[in-house]
């Protein structure tokens, strides 16, 4: 069969999260590779575009191209819109789809719902970073947002090995925090204060400027999945270890790290990737906190992405759309 003739395949969301299910091992560890193969420089991986609506200053919808060689060795783009006024209409505050592209013709060769997706990969990146940073179960949680990708993380963080006896949830909505933590046996509804306090934070938010106060330091020991990103103030983060997916991707758009940066006139206060870690080319001080701030990378998608692709194409749930594409002289 010619690239050109290849038949176009779209994955639906019921496809999509019958291929993640129960494969979170497969997920982080396609999560990890695609890691190793962006430290190798066998990806390309450039500026997310951002477009942003004056009239909705909390809404977003992002572009997201990029390259995974190894295996996968596919292009692609994730474009994922962030509405948060969604969730008032009974709607989910994110929606996404995400194409992929053959890398020998470029053709598109599959779309995808993305948004579960998405979510995998951003729980599947914690999860990776927890299990490299904590040395052994937390005792405790501190979950603070708990929507969509609160809960997938924690999902992750249970099949890793690292679920908490006791699991702290702080939510502007309190209904919403503790319908959060009744998932779990050892689940409160608990202030800001006692969440940061865990063992293990999750911060999992659609902040858009820092809240926690600037005072605020977290101890030694903790370790800190910073996902949502502009959830901590600049002086928080200078008291702690650094750890980022990608140090240039993450010092802009005004995250946290960003607005160290941007305080010092440096990144000392970096410490390194994850990737430095895995590697063992860094060992965070054990005397500081550590807080790991991954700003979301192309190649996760499309690690992730192709992934549920062929497990969709085995599973027979994946619908190829033939004649998608005219071929010359057809």
């Amino acid at each position: 069969m010619t690239a050109t003739k290849r038949p176009f395949t779209v994955v639906g969301g019921q496809a999509v999260r019958e291929a993640l299910a129960g494969r979170e091992g497969e997920v982080v560890e396609r999560v990890r590779e695609a890691y190793l193969l962006h430290d190798a420089g066998d990806t390309i991986n450039p500026d997310s575009y951002f477009l942003r609506f004056p009239a909705k200053p909390d809404s977003r919808i992002i572009a997201l191209p990029a390259y995974l060689g190894g295996s996968v060795d596919m292009a692609g783009i994730k474009w994922i819109s962030s509405f948060p006024g969604n969730t008032g209409r009974g709607l989910p505050r994110a929606s996404a789809v995400l194409v992929l592209n053959d890398y020998e013709t470029g053709y598109p060769v599959a779309l995808l719902e993305s948004a579960a997706i998405s979510a995998a990969r951003t729980a599947a990146s914690a999860a990776l970073a927890a299990r490299t940073l904590v040395p052994g179960p937390p005792a405790t949680w501190g979950v603070v947002g708990t929507g969509v990708i609160a809960r997938e993380i924690c999902r992750y963080l249970t099949a890793s090995g690292l679920g908490a006896e006791r699991v702290h949830c702080h939510d502007l909505d309190p209904e919403a925090a503790a319908a959060f933590a009744a998932r779990f046996p050892g689940g409160t509804a608990t202030g800001l204060d006692t969440a940061l306090d865990a063992d293990l934070v999750v911060f999992a938010t659609t902040a858009l400027a820092p809240y926690v106060p600037a005072g605020h330091r977290f101890k030694p020991g903790q370790t800190v999945l910073h996902v949502s990103l502009r959830d901590l103030a600049p002086e928080t983060l200078l008291e702690a270890a650094n750890l980022c997916d990608d140090v240039d991707h993450c010092l802009k758009a005004d995250t946290s790290p960003h607005l160290a940066e941007q305080l010092t006139g440096g990144r000392d206060f970096i410490t390194g990737s994850l990737v430095d870690v895995l590697a063992g080319r860094v060992t965070p001080d054990p005397a500081r906190p550590v807080v790991f701030s991954p700003f979301g990378m192309g190649v996760l998608d499309l690690a992730v992405g192709s992934y549920v692709l062929d497990r969709a194409v085995e599973a027979g749930t994946a619908t190829e759309i033939p004649g998608f594409f005219p071929v010359e002289g057809e």
